[in-house]
């Protein structure tokens, strides 16, 4: 059987004057798979998430994000996914609650929908403690965790993360990607934006950016077996580094 694309992406250009930061990309993500999109800072990787969450308008291409046109469906598909930046998307001077909550608002989750709803990820958290709380009070790990929930909360099909375990410690990294792979087992499809190689090999499939460009894309498995390589780090090494010598 067929897997179901609920991303497709074609010949997708984005240009700032005489820069291009995604040059023709072409890549299709399947209904509940973790999507890694890999790279260093500035190979384009966040600038074609925005694209793809109708935050940006392309230069030129397509991209259908669960059957919604990029173009013409902005609106629409900006109510189906999730995103949580780079930066945790929370307010600092909120309390975990008033965070929560004008996140909900913005999705029309009110009334007893909403009171069920926070409790139930208050108790999952295990933040009764600080959720009247001030965000910026709180560890960097409890905001990370808090946002990707907040992200998660009107329970969209898809959810995109920007770079979202950067500057948290190894420990942290590891729950948060237990959260995400809590989500893919619900049937949730998650694209991921990191420049950490390691979390490569957590992705069912991966895309490696370079330049504005995809320099590979595949399962961790193939790409190391292709590469003749031990890990991702070895994999980015040997597939990008190659084609900066010769520029």
């Amino acid at each position: 059987m067929d897997k179901e694309r609920i991303i497709i992406v074609k010949d997708l250009v984005k240009r700032f004057g005489d820069f291009t930061a995604n040059d023709h990309l072409n890549f299709e993500v399947y209904k509940g798979e973790i999507f890694g999109f890999l790279g260093a800072n500035g190979a384009g990787k966040t600038t074609a998430m925005k694209i793809l969450c109708g935050l940006s308008k392309p230069t030129s291409g397509e991209a259908n994000i669960a059957g919604l046109d990029i173009y013409k469906d902005t609106h629409n598909i900006r109510k189906i996914i999730g995103y949580m930046s780079q930066r945790f998307s929370l307010y600092e001077d909120l309390t975990v609650y008033e965070n929560i909550r004008f996140f909900a608002g913005i999705y029309g989750i009110r009334g007893k929908e909403f009171k069920k709803k926070v409790q139930k990820l208050i108790e999952k958290l295990n933040i009764q403690n600080v959720a009247h709380t001030l965000v910026g009070a709180i560890p960097l790990g409890w905001k990370q965790k808090l946002a990707f929930s907040i992200a998660m909360f009107h329970e969209p099909p898809i959810v995109f993360l920007d770079e979202p375990t950067s500057g948290v410690d190894p420990h942290t990294r590891r729950q948060f990607w237990e959260m995400i792979y809590q989500a893919a087992e619900e049937g949730v499809t998650v694209f991921v934006t990191t420049h950490y190689m390691d979390e490569a090999e957590y992705c069912d499939r991966v895309s490696i950016m370079d330049h504005g460009k995809i320099a590979a894309l595949d399962t961790p498995a193939k790409l190391r077996e292709t590469a003749g390589a031990v890990n991702m780090n070895d994999v980015f090494l040997k597939l990008v580094r190659p084609q900066k010598a010769e520029l």
